[in-house]
């Protein structure tokens, strides 16, 4: 303890200070400053510092008082008596002292589980899971329940891949162009837990009817500078990310950059389709092979400044730039064609195909809380831009000698940019009772330029080819306006209800530089949502959900570029495409036995209008593209277990199964499609502590056959081991670990029968490796309060499109 000394006697009766950090030698805010009687040790009174470090604690009876002060992150300080005779007394500057022992306890031991659930959503907490360490948020979505990634990674939750991502809660120009571009750009160390929101509220956008991902990154919670270093070098890839932060006062600066390559990637493509015609019956036979390499280079850089501008005022700026650089080559693609068993044609040619972007998303939030608890305002504005470059080159060649005899280009340069404003209020009415509601505009402008060109011999000296549907640009604009109430309460105890509505009014205009005008209605919808849970007195919850929902195609699905690297398997958008509209219902019960976590949830969901891919023929070539056909149902189950067998294994594992229904419901028997069946993914961890700075992990995962409307794609799976090492206090870290070590590459077969269609084809992908890591971190140890939460952009209002594998 510290005596009282050298007390200054002022007009008034109590006692002030100012809290002082003893190494930086800054205020410390919302210290807790309590003030006990000397003799009972009874609390008198208190109450918190203020942003320059300073308190009052006035109206104290004459006395002898005992004041301690404590703030998380520091060692407690306490003054002994103190003697209040009718005065003010003057306190001056009191150091508080970092403690190291709590701060280790707090960067360390505060480990929570690896999957937790909430009342409207599954969190899944990836800080926890080393094994997703080196690689990027693809990676990390293999390993969170509900989720389903596919080979050239496309991302589902629960079989639907109309859903939308979400970053730090705000949308992104890359993810509504390209989901699995998206993810790429995001380092796995950068992330803190991923969301899935599979009963929304109104608050969010009434788009995504699959649900909702929010990745949530790592935010800098120290004083002072600090900076974080990750990288990871293998066999089929490598990448090094920095990220840097200082906060001084009421400023808090971030800095950060990622890069990451991948090579040695190669692959084979075979495939084989058989179309009979339809007025003669004769079949029409096709067989391809080819050699792909792949290789990527990615990179993402953020900057952002928060500013706190008093207790109740805040304001926040950050900006996003990213970078795509994804080439491949198909060589030696082989085409032979049959009539009827009989050989008509061969070549073969050599493809180059590039899918090259660039983004940037800048986002400015102003928020106002009051001084009653849960009572908030808020402004945001977000500018997002992403630019696409999808372009081909087909090399026809001589098979005697391989030399090239003509060749046919494709250049397709796309822009989507969005302009977002939005504004939230929310009020507590009463007790356990909370009011929401605000209003969002969401400005999209889409264009598409696309052109063909072809060159007649080997020179290849392209000339333009003069054709409306191979080379025009296509304009897009679409304006989305809503409006939310939202009201949560707590009807009887443990129970808590949240109900709510949202209006979406949408109006769009569409037209082509050159050729046939597209006309797209406006039309509004209304989407209500509710959320009932009620929690157990032993800790275990029961939930149910139901949602509206809408779905936009992006333009993934609209694009009309026609995209023909394989003449004999074309794709191209569809610019009429209308929104698909979806009810969710969901019941889910979770409860802890002992120190192990137990979540069982059913679903069911039904889809109207469903956007589907649909492939019609035309002579020898298979024509892929979208349309609005028929429903699409699917009723089914999720399971997750967290288990804690010994205080250093743990176990977490879950599955998810659903039965799918397909149906185009289309009038002519001969395009008449259906299909169904059973899916399932499986997921396991496990963790072991070997001691107290090595530790191992190991994973896996599963994806059964996929039920596509004209046949199915098959089934896959990923596994992966783990070494790691602490050093310097555990501030850094070196690791080694090797992906699917037993299995040379993966056959992933789609098979297509539908009417006069029947295709198969098979993709392989070499993809063992390993790899290793190394993370340290750089900086301050002081822990900063926990800040105000952050509010965020949500756009969630879009279909989007799948990675083409571009056979």
């Amino acid at each position: 303890m510290v005596k009282a000394a050298n007390l200054i006697t002022d007009a008034g009766t109590g006692i002030t200070g100012t809290v002082i950090d003893s190494v930086s030698q800054k205020p410390v805010d919302y210290a807790t400053v309590s003030v006990f009687d000397q003799a009972s040790n009874k609390v008198v009174n208190g109450t918190i510092t203020a942003t320059d470090g300073k308190f009052t604690i006035d109206k104290l009876p004459a006395g002898t008082y005992r004041l301690r002060i404590n703030f998380l992150g520091y060692a407690n300080k306490t003054i002994a008596n103190i003697k209040v005779d009718g005065g003010m007394l003057k306190l001056g500057r009191i150091l508080l002292s970092p403690d190291s022992k709590l701060l280790k306890e707090v960067q360390v031991t505060g480990k929570k589980a690896l999957i937790e659930e909430k009342i409207d959503r599954t969190v899944y907490n990836a800080e926890n899971d080393l094994t997703a360490r080196g690689g990027d948020a693809t990676d990390v979505m293999k390993r969170v329940p509900m989720v389903s990634v596919d080979l050239d990674g496309n991302v589902s939750v629960r079989g639907s891949s109309n859903i939308k991502v979400l970053i730090n809660g705000k949308p992104s120009a890359m993810a509504s162009a390209s989901i699995s571009d998206a993810l790429k750009q995001i380092p796995a160390d950068l992330i803190k837990s991923v969301e899935v929101i599979t009963s929304p509220s109104a608050k969010y956008d009434a788009e995504g009817s699959g649900g909702i991902i929010n990745i949530i990154l790592k935010q800098n919670t120290l004083q002072g500078l600090t900076l974080n270093l990750n990288s990871a070098a293998g066999t089929r890839g490598a990448d090094l990310g920095l990220n840097g932060g200082y906060k001084t006062g009421k400023l808090t600066f971030s800095l950060g950059g990622f890069g990451r390559t991948g090579y040695n990637i190669p692959g084979e493509f075979n495939n084989s389709q058989t179309i009979t015609s339809l007025t003669s019956g004769d079949a029409l036979l096709t067989t391809q092979s080819a050699n792909t390499h792949n290789k990527f280079l990615f990179a993402r850089y953020n900057a952002g400044v928060d500013y706190d501008i008093n207790e109740h005022n805040s304001l926040s700026l950050g900006v996003v730039f990213g970078a795509n650089n994804h080439p491949t080559v198909q060589d030696n693609f082989l085409t032979n064609s049959y009539l009827n068993d009989v050989l008509t044609g061969s070549s073969l040619q050599k493809n180059n195909i590039t899918n090259n972007s660039t983004s940037v998303d800048a986002t400015l939030t102003y928020t106002l809380t009051g001084k009653k608890p849960e009572r908030e305002f808020s402004f945001l504005t977000e500018y997002s831009q992403n630019n696409r470059h999808n372009n081909f080159e087909s090399i026809f060649l001589d098979q005697s000698d391989g030399s090239s005899i003509g060749g046919l280009k494709n250049n397709n340069n796309s822009v989507n940019k969005e302009l977002t404003l939005e504004a939230d209020y929310q009020t507590p009415l009463a007790k356990n009772q909370l009011l929401e509601f605000g209003a969002k505009d969401i400005i999209r402008t889409v264009t598409s330029d696309y052109t063909y060109l072809s060159a007649a011999d080997g020179s290849l000296n392209y000339q333009p080819v003069s054709s409306a549907s191979l080379s025009n640009a296509f304009n897009y604009k679409q304006n989305v306006a809503s409006g939310y109430l939202s009201f949560t309460f707590n009807p009887f105890k443990n129970y808590t209800i949240k109900a709510g509505t949202r209006y979406e009014y949408t109006s769009i205009s569409a037209d082509f530089l050159s050729g046939q005008a597209v006309t797209i209605p406006n039309y509004g919808i209304l989407v209500p949502s509710l959320n009932i849970s009620k929690k157990f007195d032993n800790g275990d919850m029961i939930k149910l959900g139901y949602n509206r929902r809408i779905q936009r195609p992006s333009i993934e699905f609209l694009n009309p570029n026609i995209q023909a690297s394989n003449p004999l398997n074309i794709t191209s958008g569809n610019p009429g495409l209308q929104p698909e509209f979806t009810n969710n219902f969901e019941l889910a019960y979770s409860t802890n036995i002992k120190s192990n976590h137990f979540n069982i949830s059913a679903f069911m969901r039904n889809t109207n209008d469903a956007i589907q891919t649909i492939r019609t023929s035309s002579g020898d070539t298979i024509k892929t593209s979208y349309q609005n056909l028929g429903k699409q149902n699917a009723y089914g189950m999720s399971l997750s277990a967290n288990l804690t067998l010994t205080s250093k294994l743990s176990l977490n594992g879950g599955l998810d199964m659903y039965y799918l229904d397909l149906d185009n419901q289309d009038p002519d028997p001969l395009f008449r499609a259906s299909n169904h069946g059973w899916v399932a993914n499986y997921r396991i961890f496990g963790s072991y502590d070997l001691s107290d700075k090595y530790s191992v992990q190991a994973f896996a995962f599963h994806r059964s056959r996929q039920i596509q409307l004209q046949g199915y794609q098959g089934s896959f799976g990923v596994y992966n081991l783990s070494f790691n090492r602490k050093f310097a206090n555990k501030k850094g870290s070196i690791g080694i670990g090797a992906d699917n070590f037993l299995t040379n590459g993966f056959r992933i077969p789609t098979v297509v029968n539908s009417g006069n269609i029947n295709q198969n084809a098979v993709n392989i992908m070499h993809n063992r490796s390993i790899e290793v890591t190394f993370t340290y971190k750089f900086g301050g140890m002081s822990v900063q309060k926990p800040k105000k939460p952050k509010k965020t952009i949500n756009n969630d209002d879009l279909k989007e499109g799948s990675s083409n594998n571009n056979n």
